[in-house]
């Protein structure tokens, strides 16, 4: 199945948000792939608390034969954005969903624009966003920014607060225990305390002129309005302040469908260098799963080189001889240019899972290798040894390659849940393997009758 997220306008009434989301349920009911769904509203499939206008879909789909995952996610976020304008959606995968709503990164693309100019984040979001929607698989593209409703700027002037005996900090606090009250005491109600606060009647706060005419207490006992000593500004859509790294930020996020990540971003940095949409004095970066991809391949890539150094020196511990663990150590790493090749022709994306892969290679592919050399060892030196070794040793290789493959292959073809996450680490073990069988009776051999004549 798949999780189909979805955020009505800022300030959208309960009510009006389930007259959206029925519509979304009829257009999940026509859908012929859908078996099931559940709804929630305020709450992440990860267990975090939203607000009332944000929620999402659990959709359970038919077992095959039907459509593939994909082409009904898009099917259905068509349907959506034809005929509900209103409400914005995100479509992913399960396990892709809750591991974004637990690491507070859920999105694939994410541009993170900085800048202390608070009009220029509001303008240019809309812009970056723009742009982008026009690169082939970018989906969904929002602007980030937060309409967070209105709100009432109180400027208190320091001056005129003096000359009625008064510092600012008092004014501050008589307002918030005014507008905001104060927790006084607690009651216990069963095993909980339950906080009382206590504040001004509500009809004594709902409108500016209300407000404009509070009465505040000075030190000498004399009251005086509010607006004798401050000025009320009112603001109406204040979006959202978020900072990263202590600076103003705002991140223009996406999704992909039908592509990987990686092509995807490098025609996105392209788009925006080419188009100059980002002033000069903007600075921004990439964040999101591609960011966390990045720093997982950085990592992965630091493991293979530690595998292939210890594969070597394990070779070198147990033979002897310099010139058979680099015979030996070629084949696995000839095998990891094969899993680049069988991505390549599934069209699978390279990512972190098909890395993982990779580096399970290298010691699947040098196991054979040692089965082999083994054998080969264990012979008296003749001519043929190479190939009587071969000869000796290709039912129990070819066996033990095909059954690997074979386990795998429900993996590698997506069937049962869940196989989609890992369906890249399964296509690269089994391109690996393929490749190992000619790389180890046919290129080993070679490398052994160049690298050690006496020997073979």
């Amino acid at each position: 199945g798949f999780v189909l997220d979805y955020i009505s306008p800022p300030g959208t009434s309960l009510a009006e948000t389930d007259r959206l989301l029925r519509r979304v349920e009829s257009v999940l009911q026509q859908t012929p792939e859908v078996q099931t769904y559940s709804r929630r509203t305020g709450l992440q499939l990860g267990g975090g608390v939203t607000e009332a206008n944000i929620g999402d879909f659990f959709v359970r789909l038919k077992p095959f034969p039907r459509r593939g995952i994909e082409e009904v996610m898009n099917d259905v976020r068509d349907e959506i954005e034809k005929h509900i304008p209103g409400l914005q959606v995100e479509l992913l995968q399960l396990m892709e969903d809750l591991i974004g709503d637990l690491t507070a990164v859920p999105q694939p693309i994410e541009i993170k624009l900085y800048s202390d100019d608070e009009q220029l984040l509001r303008t240019l979001p809309p812009r970056v966003a723009d742009t982008i929607s026009n690169v082939r698989g970018v989906v969904e593209v929002k602007t980030g920014i937060v309409p967070a409703g209105d709100a009432l700027n109180i400027q208190v002037d320091r001056v005129k607060v003096a000359l009625e005996g008064i510092d600012p900090e008092a004014v501050t606090k008589a307002l918030n225990n005014f507008l905001a009250g104060n927790v006084t005491t607690h009651v216990q109600q069963g095993p909980k305390l339950i906080g009382v606060r206590v504040w001004i009647p509500r009809d004594a706060r709902e409108t500016i002129r209300n407000i404009d005419n509070l009465l505040l207490r000075a030190p000498d006992g004399h009251l005086f309005p509010l607006k004798r000593v401050a000025t009320l500004l009112p603001l109406s859509g204040q979006p959202e302040i978020m900072r990263d790294d202590l600076k103003r930020m705002i991140a223009v996020t996406a999704r992909i469908s039908g592509r990987d990540l990686g092509s995807t971003v490098s025609d996105v940095r392209r788009v925006l260098a080419r188009s100059s949409v980002v002033p000069n004095n903007v600075l921004y970066t990439f964040g999101g799963l591609y960011e966390q991809q990045q720093i997982a391949f950085r990592g992965l890539t630091i493991i293979l080189i530690a595998a292939i150094i210890l594969v070597f020196l394990l070779l070198l511990f147990l033979y002897e001889s310099f010139r058979v663990a680099f015979a030996m150590l070629l084949v696995p790493i000839f095998a990891v240019a094969g899993v680049f090749i069988g991505l390549w022709i599934t069209g699978t994306e390279f990512n972190i899972t098909s890395r993982m892969g990779m580096t399970m290679i290298v010691g699947i592919v040098t196991e054979i290798a040692i089965f082999y050399y083994s054998e080969f060892r264990s012979l008296p030196p003749s001519n043929e040894r190479l190939i009587t070794a071969g000869i000796n040793r290709m039912r129990a290789i070819s066996m033990t390659t095909f059954a690997a493959i074979l386990a795998l292959l429900p993996l590698a073809l997506g069937i049962g849940r869940g196989a989609a996450m890992q369906q890249p680490l399964a296509i690269a073990i089994i391109s690996g393997l393929i490749f190992s069988l000619p790389l180890v009776l046919i290129a080993l051999p070679a490398l052994l009758a160049i690298l050690e004549p006496k020997t073979a």
